[in-house]
């Protein structure tokens, strides 16, 4: 496992992290038994980064990394999320008031005093040009109830209007082979400033794991199937909005370019840290099996350039009509 500073917190955390969303819901039926060893094997396999956000299963997901983390007496580094049980989801609700709360919320499912990081949970665009925000974050991290504050985002524009305030400590954006937007001018100036990248989503919801097939049925409960059409939030948020056949014939075309013994799923992670400026990727895992095969693709070697290229080349054809100017 190889590990690098958080930006300008300078703590230093594993280029693979643990995407909590999964253990939470959304994804179909994920016992709390899976979830556990899921988190347990990925902590053994020396990760030390977990995401995870205080809607994912209402709180359940928070429950369980507390837990787990009590059983073993550890403190990696924990982020979570906060804005996204506002109703109505709007710009004005993510005032001081109301993120407080959510942060109080949050240090009590996650037995804390103070939370490592809290991100602004997708907002609407307008928030990031509301500097009252941003502010408010200012005040409660002054009340030393969180140490970092960072942003979620759906778009390029978002990120990049983010790191323009001086606290914001990371951006966690979509990011993979079918979604490779961010790396022409985001990465770059986040990387100038030294701001951390989370890289959500990086395996298009399953997809890069070339295991999903045109016959591959999903859980009602599971969000790739009842949110294909973005029918319960963003669509990019599921198969990175990419069209599910498309993106299924993209799939094979990538596959032949996995070095054999390798799978996919770890290619397509270790493709992701070829950017520098990537600071951690934060796949999901439903079991202890699958937290253990995205620890290994830290220690991949690197991608040659003609492979690179072919993946540039795979995205320009088959995928950016679909996804390059949404978001």
């Amino acid at each position: 496992m190889h590990y690098h500073n958080f930006g300008r917190t300078g703590r230093p955390v594993s280029n693979i992290g643990f995407g909590a969303w999964q253990i939470g819901g959304s994804w179909g039926s994920v016992s709390e038994e899976d979830g556990r060893a899921a988190l347990n094997a990925a902590l053994d396999a020396g990760i030390n980064f977990i995401d995870t956000a205080d809607v994912y299963g209402d709180g359940r997901s928070e429950k369980i990394i507390a837990d787990v983390l009590a059983s073993r007496g550890e403190k990696p580094f924990v982020a979570t999320k906060a804005g996204r049980r506002l109703n109505p989801h709007t710009a004005e609700g993510y005032n001081r008031e109301n993120l407080e709360g959510f942060i109080d919320r949050s240090l009590k499912n996650l037995k804390l005093e103070q939370l490592d990081l809290v991100q602004l949970h997708c907002p609407p665009t307008e928030a990031f040009y509301r500097p009252e925000v941003f502010e408010a974050l200012d005040a409660i991290k002054a009340k030393g109830k969180i140490a970092n504050y960072g942003v979620s985002v759906e778009k390029v524009e978002e990120a990049l209007k983010a790191i323009e305030y001086p606290g914001v400590a990371s951006v966690q954006i979509i990011y993979n082979i079918f979604r490779q937007r961010p790396a022409s001018l985001f990465l770059p100036e986040a990387k100038r400033k030294n701001v951390a990248v989370i890289v959500r989503v990086p395996l298009a919801s399953g997809l890069l794991s070339g295991k999903i097939t045109r016959e591959t049925e999903f859980d009602k409960e599971d969000h790739r199937n009842f949110n294909r059409s973005g029918e319960a939030f963003d669509v990019g948020e599921t198969f990175a909005g990419v069209p599910f056949d498309i993106a299924l014939d993209a799939v094979e075309e990538v596959r032949e370019h996995v070095p054999g013994g390798e799978s996919m799923a770890a290619f397509a992670l270790r493709w992701i840290l070829m950017n520098e400026a990537v600071t951690v990727a934060i796949p999901g895992a439903r079991n202890a099996e699958q937290a253990r095969g995205n620890a290994r693709a830290s220690d991949l070697p690197v991608i040659g350039a003609d492979v690179m290229a072919a993946m540039e080349e795979i995205y320009r054809n088959r995928i950016a009509p679909h996804v390059h100017q949404r978001w």
